[in-house]
């Protein structure tokens, strides 16, 4: 007996055709928050290319130092509320070396570090005529070979080796040359046409160059409006922005072990933090991990004419550094634009929806649906269940699935036309009280 599935009811030899198909259901969820990126000068690391470090991950391999090293500081603090920081080294520098005899060390990357690579090479003890070669970095040991000929080490990620023949027994083969290079506005120029290709939330752009400043805002007004992809860039404060895609930071921090923060360098906090931020979630008071203080402190006056100026003020609140307002530049506001698009807050909230409805048609339903009543009910119907969800935990409120959401023919036959209208929720902030003394 024939069987299968079917289309239409055309078959010719006798038989079962049955269809299976999954219930039709919303497969539409809150996308994820925590991707942050920026460029940094390093004195280890791959260079000219983008690198994935997750919160928590061991970053010596990497990076060349530990997490808690200052090398690294900007890092850390990334990383602090962000699920992942997409790094990119923006100096190539020069490679270590080293030379013994016929053997010649070259350290894996150019920068600094490799000056703290000594390769340490004596007989085995089981067996004279092998050889144990180590690499130390800082005095300590990451990797140990055991070899009878320099053509037999492998390249450890430290350094590769060249040369022939026995390795020269050295109590301790230091090298030397390493340096870190310059880095050019072109080098930031190459960051950004490599970081365009990855999916990320924000961006922290850690530098008082005010043409830097004003090539990454025209990158994400680039992406925002003309891609459609909803990300944020934080700087330190400039004449520019006045967008809701760019946050402005106006000075720096305190931390607990003394260590002081430029406004510059607090960007990659704040991005962290701004990019592991759920749409329901605002920033406003939230204390900067181990912050102590605010650099500079800022009057009242002075931190009034920063709000209004749309910057990111930290400030001093019981020994914490805590976040004034979680605001975004945009200060021209219009009938059409309204204050409520200067929270950070808000600003995710629609991003989010932005992101996240195109990320569900993508997936789901273009070139895959058609495009008749039933198609644009059905995806009218993921993004109320989508909206829904933003409703359940606070991030929209007041939504009305039956006149809030309309799906309609476009234009051409293979539009369609999406209108919705949603009231995020912000933060409560200003607290007025009247009280009457009897």
């Amino acid at each position: 007996m024939a069987g299968g599935t079917w289309v239409s009811q055309n078959k010719v030899r006798p038989g079962v055709y049955i269809n299976f198909r999954s219930a039709p259901a919303p497969v539409g969820a809150l996308g994820e928050r925590g991707v942050v990126t920026m460029a940094l000068a390093l004195p280890w690391g791959p260079s000219k290319q983008v690198i994935e470090i997750e919160a928590g991950q061991d970053v010596k391999p990497i990076l060349g130092y530990d997490i808690t090293a200052p090398e690294v500081l900007l890092v850390r603090e990334a990383l602090k509320r962000a699920r992942t920081l997409l790094l990119y080294r923006l100096n190539t520098g020069t490679k270590a070396t080293g030379t013994e005899g016929g053997l010649t060390v070259t350290a894996a990357h150019g920068g600094s570090r490799g000056n703290d690579i000594t390769i340490v090479i004596q007989p085995n003890v089981d067996n004279v005529d092998l050889f144990d070669v180590r690499t130390l970095v800082d005095g300590r040991e990451v990797d140990a070979q055991t070899v009878d000929t320099i053509e037999e080490l492998a390249p450890n990620g430290w350094v590769t080796w060249s040369g022939s023949g026995a390795p020269p027994v050295t109590a301790g083969l230091r090298l030397t040359g390493g340096a870190d290079g310059t880095v050019t506005n072109g080098d930031h120029s190459d960051y950004l046409a490599e970081i365009e290709k990855w999916e990320f939330n924000t961006m922290a752009l850690v530098s008082q160059d005010p043409t830097l400043k004003a090539l990454y805002e025209a990158f994400v007004k680039r992406l925002r409006d003309g891609e459609g992809r909803k990300i944020q860039v934080v700087c330190e404060t400039y004449a520019g922005g006045d967008y809701e895609g760019v946050i402005k930071v106006r000075n720096g921090v305190t931390m607990a072990d003394g260590t002081a923060l430029t406004a510059a360098q607090a960007t990659a906090w704040f991005a962290g933090a701004t990019a592991g931020a759920a749409v329901n979630q605002s920033l406003t008071y939230q204390a900067y991990d181990a912050a102590v203080d605010a650099n500079p402190r800022l009057t009242h006056t002075e931190t009034v004419a920063a709000l209004k100026a749309g910057e990111i003020v930290f400030t001093h609140s019981g020994g914490r550094a805590i976040v004034e307002q979680d605001i975004n530049s945009f200060v021209s506001f219009t009938p059409e634009k309204r204050a409520h698009f200067r929270k950070n807050r808000v600003v995710r909230t629609l991003d989010a929806i932005a992101n996240d409805v195109k990320r569900i048609y993508e997936a789901t339903y273009i070139g895959k649906v058609d495009n008749n009543a039933d198609g644009r009910n059905l995806f009218k119907a993921e993004i109320v269940s989508y909206l829904e969800s933003l409703q359940a935990i606070g991030a929209i409120q007041n939504f009305d699935s039956q006149t809030d959401v309309t799906v309609e023919q476009g234009a051409e036959a293979d539009a369609v036309l999406v209108r919705c209208g949603v009231q995020p929720v912000d933060a409560a902030e200003k607290i007025y009280i009247d009280v009457e003394v009897r």
